[in-house]
């Protein structure tokens, strides 16, 4: 009799702990799916923002890479004498 009741006391504390465990996966589950959608939000917005720089001609992107001192005046020259003879 002592064994049957030390048995369902056992059976008891994995129930218990497999209920623990299934509401802290949930939980995890929760929090990765509403951090990936907010992820999801951001890279849009970063996407389209990169598909509205694809709008920009090659001349305006090395007027804005000069002005802002990525290029020196020979290699912006060198870069428009090439951007015009391609056309």
């Amino acid at each position: 009799m002592m064994w049957g009741d030390s048995f369902g006391m056992g059976s008891g504390w994995i129930f218990g702990a497999l209920i623990v465990v299934g509401v802290v996966l949930l939980v995890v589950l929760l929090v990765r799916t509403s951090g990936r959608s907010r992820r999801d939000n951001t890279g849009s917005a970063a996407e389209s923002q990169a598909v509205r720089g694809a709008d920009k001609t090659a001349r305006q992107i090395l007027d804005e890479r000069y002005a802002a001192g990525d290029l020196n005046t020979e290699e912006y020259t060198d870069r428009l004498r090439v951007l015009g003879s391609g056309s």
